[in-house]
């Protein structure tokens, strides 16, 4: 209590030099290249209700963004900052949902919550080659009774390209109680035609070779239809509480020659409950000749959330700055996701 506004160095202290202690000394932080920041380090047991933070957009896939919950030394959530809020292709998109909201211009806003029993500690790590200026606040309430409450969990992973005759994996090998929450999804097409005839399915608990739920197509998981196509408009972007399609970026003729796209769904009113493990996956589809399917290989990065009974599981590798990065060919980069890779300690 009384413990805010008492900086006297900080980013903006050369600003208040005529004002003094208590005028925006400390508004935002430097992260040089490699450091990580803790943006929070909270004791005892708690919740986070909302997170808000900015930065420049060249920096929304350099900066990685973990959640540590309780003692545990493995990140529950491990994901880009724009991926986790719904602006994975550097470009500002506007999402007005009821998890995520992303305002004019870059302003980052989670609603998720984010109980905890023990303990949190929050991180951001710059894997860029240059300083990063970073505005945030956390929000959370201490002393009550998380005990029976699920930790949140985000993953993310990129399949560039989508291996021919080979499907997208969202998660694998996630082992414990919970339920599935949301996915975020930045597409960008790599062929003509239509991109998004590709099921998305769950694998829950005994589920082997067959899923026990399965899509009918990816914008209809999103809550579109007939390909996002507004007769006379073409592609047409969407925003609502639950899910959307919020950006749509097309060929300038110039430098960026491919379509991309960025789709949410979040499972708040739907949860996908599983008991003992869970795994995701979606098909890259599309049409050629005679109306038959055409396996895609397009670029695909995904960020899913869950609930899960334990703070740490299964996951992929840690990103790297080459798997993370934009504008690259699409050889460049090798599947990130495809199998789980690390097991939690």
């Amino acid at each position: 209590m009384g413990g805010g506004a008492r900086a006297t160095s900080g980013t903006g202290a050369a600003s208040a030099r005529d004002l003094g202690p208590g005028w925006k000394i400390s508004p935002s932080v430097d992260i040089a290249p490699g450091e990580t920041f803790d943006l929070a380090s909270i004791a005892g047991p708690g919740k986070i209700t909302h997170i808000w933070m900015t930065t420049h957009t060249d920096n929304w896939r350099t900066l990685l963004f973990r959640a540590f919950w309780d003692d545990s030394t493995e990140p529950a959530i491990e994901v880009p900052l724009g991926d986790f809020f719904c602006n994975g292709w550097g470009v500002f998109s506007q999402v007005n949902s009821q998890a995520i909201a992303a305002n004019p211009h870059g302003g980052f806003n989670s609603y998720w919550p984010m109980p905890f029993r023990a303990g949190a500690r929050l991180t951001l790590e710059n894997t860029s080659v240059v300083e990063t200026r970073v505005y945030y606040q956390i929000t959370y309430e201490i002393g009550g009774d998380y005990s029976n409450d699920a930790y949140l969990h985000a993953q993310w992973r990129r399949s560039n390209p989508v291996e021919y005759l080979k499907t997208h994996t969202l998660l694998d090998g996630i082992e414990g109680a919970g339920h599935y929450v949301g996915t975020y999804l930045a597409w960008g097409v790599n062929s003509n035609g239509w991109w998004g005839e590709g099921e998305i399915k769950f694998y829950l608990d005994d589920d082997d070779e067959y899923p026990t739920i399965a899509g009918t197509g990816t914008e209809d998981y999103f809550g579109g239809a007939w390909n996002f196509d507004v007769p006379g408009a073409g592609y047409t972007e969407f925003s609502t509480p639950y899910l959307g399609m919020p950006q749509v970026l097309k060929p300038d003729g110039l430098y960026f020659s491919q379509q991309r796209f960025g789709m949410y769904r979040w499972h708040l009113l739907d949860p996908i409950f599983f008991t003992d493990r869970l795994r995701v996956d979606i098909q890259a589809l599309g049409w050629r000749s005679g109306w038959r399917y055409l396996p895609l290989q397009d670029d695909v990065a995904s960020t899913s959330l869950f609930y899960l009974d334990r703070p740490a599981t299964n996951r992929p590798p840690v990103p790297t700055p080459d798997a993370m990065e934009i504008h690259i060919g699409t050889d460049a980069v090798p599947d990130v996701g495809a199998t789980p890779a690390r097991s939690p300690q």
